[in-house]
C-alpha cells in the first residue's frame, strides 16, 4: 500500500533524519550519522510506488 508524504517523513525522522529546509512543496531531510540527504515531495496524493522505493533506497532503508 503506498505511503502518504506525511507517513514517509515520519518514517525517515524515526530513522535519524531531521528537517533541513523546505522549498515550496519539497522537504529536504538530512541524517547526520549516515551523511545522507533525501528530498520528499509534500503533495496531497500518495507517493507513487517507484518514488517511494527510490526515497527509501536513497535513505539507505532498503
Amino acid at each position: 500500500m503506498p505511503m502518504t508524504p506525511r507517513q514517509m517523513v515520519k518514517l525517515l525522522q524515526r530513522n535519524g533524519f531531521a528537517r533541513i529546509t523546505q522549498n515550496g512543496s519539497h522537504l529536504k531531510l538530512f541524517n547526520k550519522i549516515t551523511q545522507k540527504t533525501v528530498i520528499v515531495p509534500l503533495h496531497n496524493k500518495d507517493l507513487g510506488i517507484g518514488l517511494e522505493q527510490s526515497i527509501l533506497k536513497q535513505a539507505g532503508l532498503k
